[in-house]
């Protein structure tokens, strides 16, 4: 049923330094995307706090890394505690904040919590190594020890998406290990990393231990800069990415960028089960998601029959107000974003493609849209759009759809549909991304599987074991 409770505005945030709330003159105010209000206040932090914030996750780090095992965890697990307490607060924020229909940001809450349990359990098993030397006759009678130590302070730079379970992608296991962390969220979804911060803090972090600060970009690019960071892990897009890779010298970076993720229906697979889950993975929180499905690839034999299923999923798609529980798409993030969507449909159109359903732009909601007939270099496959628009064309051989899929500067998850084992083999031995889904679409991640891309998608690979 729909939530008729007329949203209140949030004011009074405050910005996040070792630990203390503080605020500047420099006002940052966040926008609904759906209706425009103001759902909350903070502000830019000073140069002087910025310094002070990483100042202070240097001297903290060695007394966070000396943290006992235990206690870490306990820190994790009381964070979980209290986002698990806050949730339906949490799903709301990312409603107003982000736009996020309430059903899909009750999902991102609940991987949230499982992220910082999770933390809490692999912070007890660290990847230490026993090594028996004696493999040559020089070794005989030595062995030998490998120890992980924590790094170091680490930057970490966040996307409006998933401004709650992005921020614990990089959070959790930098505390699991000892890390002390400086979060630079993004000036649209400043609020929930705030919210977060907060329950740090009451958790018990240790002062200087976590930093929460919607910075300039002129203040970002300095931090990215500043060599007291030991690593860089940045979320967001490509073009940003590789940029702040170019500037960070020294550090280690992960970079988890874009993508225009493809799907693959053979002929032997479920097509009632491909439809409904490329309708899913395709629109789901109106596609703003780096796996969301963009391009579809279906044999030739059940193009028709596939297409079909694919425009029924699609048209009973719920659009409008990401707090009525029964909206499916919601609104994009900014007006310039439904603007450009717009304009790539139209130059695609222009140049043959045919609208099978949508294509159409109310403010800063577009519909979900079918595109067919479309070019591999048109817009609307070569880049990435981040919005609810499939294209779906036919291929005649498994070996090109295959290599269309590759046919991409992008490489981060793929899926395919088929019940040949060989063809599955075959597929993920030649796809060039860094995951291969089968039976299911690119955009089912767990939580705690190795996540990232290749080519232009990013560098190394998150998920907790795997980024710790």
């Amino acid at each position: 049923m729909k939530n008729q409770t007329t949203p209140a505005k949030i004011e009074g945030w405050e910005y996040l330094v070792a630990g203390e709330f503080r605020h500047s003159q420099e006002q940052l105010a966040v926008h609904s995307p759906y209706d425009g209000s103001v759902v909350g206040v903070t502000s830019i932090p000073t140069d002087a706090d910025v310094d002070e914030a990483v100042r202070r996750a240097r001297d903290s780090f060695k007394s966070l890394a000396s943290l006992p095992t235990y206690r870490r965890a306990e820190l994790l697990r009381a964070l979980g505690a209290g986002v698990e307490a806050r949730q339906q607060e949490f799903v709301r924020l990312l409603a107003l904040e982000v736009g996020k229909p309430v059903k899909a940001g009750a999902v991102e809450v609940q991987r949230a919590i499982f992220n910082l349990r999770y933390a809490a359990e692999e912070a007890h098993r660290p990847a230490h190594e026993f090594i028996p030397l004696d493999l040559v006759p020089a070794a005989e009678g030595r062995w030998g020890i490998v120890r992980r130590f924590p790094l170091g302070p680490v930057l970490a730079i966040t996307p409006f998406n998933f401004p709650v379970n992005l921020v614990l992608h990089k959070l959790a296991p930098a505390l699991a290990v000892g890390n002390s962390l400086v979060l630079k969220p993004s000036p649209r979804a400043p609020l929930c990393s705030l919210l977060l911060g907060e329950m740090a803090v009451k958790a018990g972090l240790l002062p200087g231990a976590l930093s929460v600060l919607p910075c300039s970009l002129a203040q970002t690019e300095r931090l990215v800069q500043d060599e007291r960071f030991k690593m860089l892990t940045f979320t967001g897009s490509a073009a940003v990415g590789w940029k702040l890779k170019a500037m960070a010298g020294k550090k280690r970076v992960v970079l988890e960028l874009g993508g225009n993720a493809a799907a693959i229906v053979c002929s032997d697979g479920d097509l009632d089960l491909a439809a409904a889950r490329c309708a899913a993975g395709g629109f789901s929180y109106a596609g703003q998601n780096c796996v969301s499905v963009q391009r579809i690839f279906v044999h030739r034999p059940v193009y028709n029959v596939f297409l079909k299923k694919l425009v029924a999923q699609v048209s009973s798609l719920r659009v409008g107000d990401p707090l009525d529980d029964t909206t499916d798409v919601g609104p994009l993030i900014t007006h310039h974003d439904a603007r450009r969507v717009e304009d790539w449909v139209n130059e695609a159109v222009r140049g043959g493609a045919k609208i099978v359903v949508g294509g159409k732009r109310e403010g800063n909601i577009y519909y979900p849209t079918i595109l067919v007939e479309t070019q591999p270099e048109m817009r609307v496959n070569s880049q990435e759009i981040f919005a609810p628009l499939v294209t779906a064309e036919p291929y005649d051989t498994f070996e090109e759809a295959l290599a269309r899929v590759n046919h991409s500067p992008f490489g981060l998850q793929a899926g395919v549909f088929t019940r040949d084992v060989k063809a599955v083999f075959q597929a993920f031995e030649a796809l060039e991304v860094g995951g291969v889904v089968v039976n299911d679409v690119s955009t089912f991640r767990a939580d705690h599987m190795p996540f990232g891309g290749t080519k232009d998608s990013g560098l190394g690979r998150e998920g907790v074991r795997y980024a710790i």
